[in-house]
């Protein structure tokens, strides 16, 4: 293969390594926004269970003092009753004790309801703190593997960005500036593999005589499409003597 060939195919491996761990480092404010928003979410749900459970136990009270009302007319009812004296009188006094009976017996059957409620929105809470407490203990780890991340990818963009030096400046300095005009035009893709006559990135047939000049990979060729620098990566066939042999 031709030297230059190969160090713009090694040229452009470490351009893309670099491009992808900048583009990893360039979502981490993203990421970190994806991880609040969890939390935001969990920390809601908190928030909303206690609030429910709040209400129910301010509604709980209310139904009790109802009651501890409708208790103390029965009261003064009964006392009247034993005061009263005639049947007319009797009988209203009793009509009114009937009607606080059955007004307390509805609102304790409230008051029930309610303490109910209160302990499946008490299971509820519980629940939504542990899930808050989970959530933050996940986001807390993602959060360092991100920052472990985030070193290690620096890193890398360091480290390829030497090596990049090295194999830029062993290559022909016409070539180089081909493959950097072509990389700016094409997204830092300037280098692209022929395979079956065909430019695998824009997929555009290229002529036969430009895919056989391609298969030789002896010299910079470039698509007549994207003006990508094209190389030919040719398929290693097994040999017959290494084909595998059927099981007796």
């Amino acid at each position: 293969m031709n030297p230059d060939l190969q160090r713009l195919i090694d040229l452009q491996r470490l351009d893309s390594a670099v491009h992808e761990a900048q583009r990893r480092l360039a979502e981490a404010p993203e990421r970190e926004k994806a991880l609040e928003a969890r939390l935001d979410a969990a920390r809601q749900q908190l928030a909303a269970a206690k609030e429910r459970l709040a209400d129910s136990q301010t509604a709980r009270r209310a139904i009790e003092k109802e009651v501890a009302v409708h208790q103390g007319r029965l009261s003064k009812f009964r006392e009247q009753a034993m005061a009263v004296k005639t049947n007319q009188e009797y009988h209203a006094v009793q009509h009114e004790i009937s009607f606080a009976q059955n007004e307390i017996k509805t609102l304790e059957d409230a008051v029930l309801e309610r303490m109910v409620e209160g302990d499946e929105l008490t299971a509820t809470l519980k629940r939504s703190e542990a899930a808050l407490a989970a959530e933050q203990k996940a986001v807390e780890a993602e959060r360092r593997a991100m920052a472990a991340e985030a070193v290690e990818q620096q890193a890398a963009i360091d480290r390829l960005g030497a090596e990049r030096v090295t194999v830029a400046g062993a290559m022909d300095q016409q070539v180089l500036y081909i493959f950097e005009q072509v990389a700016r035009k094409r997204h830092g893709v300037a280098v692209a593999e022929a395979r079956d006559g065909i430019c695998t990135i824009c997929h555009v047939r290229l002529r036969p005589q430009v895919f056989n000049n391609v298969l030789r990979n002896d010299a910079i060729v470039q698509c007549d499409s994207c003006n990508r620098i094209l190389y030919y990566n040719p398929v290693k066939k097994t040999a017959p003597d290494d084909a595998p042999q059927p099981a007796p």
